[in-house]
């Protein structure tokens, strides 16, 4: 199903710190996904916060970037188009802070600003389906 929340976003300045908060606070699972190695081109973090099969989403972190440093948690909505709702957020109003980028094999990405100045996130996913 298109247009709904699927993912979350956590930025860290100390990945290590980050990590042993959310696993201690919250019991969440972290697990590294990517590396920086990879094809990704950056050091990532899974977030599992909580069981498949029972209500809420799960997330991913990495290490904040200096040049847009981002303090809150970015959400990703899915969507079926990844060119046209880029097209629809700048027409009605928001911006698009990051162009569409692929993640390989996971779906093409895109960062943007409401309205209001709040950011989120688009993607279009390729291979990897949400749950």
């Amino acid at each position: 199903m298109a247009n709904r929340v699927m993912h979350f976003e956590v930025q860290a300045d100390d990945i290590e710190r980050a990590k042993k908060f959310y696993e201690k606070v919250f019991d969440w699972k972290v697990e590294k996904w990517m590396s920086a190695d990879d094809k990704g081109g950056e050091d990532y973090w899974g977030l599992m916060t909580g069981p498949d099969g029972t209500p809420g989403i799960n997330g991913g972190m990495y290490k904040r970037g200096k040049e847009h440093p981002v303090y809150t948690y970015d959400c990703t909505i899915t969507v079926e188009d990844i060119d046209k709702a880029v097209e629809a957020i700048k027409k009605d109003g928001g911006k698009i802070r990051t162009e569409k980028t692929e993640i390989p094999k996971v779906g093409w990405f895109a960062n943007a600003i409401d309205t209001e100045g709040n950011m989120f996130s688009i993607m279009q996913p390729t291979e990897w389906k949400p749950k």
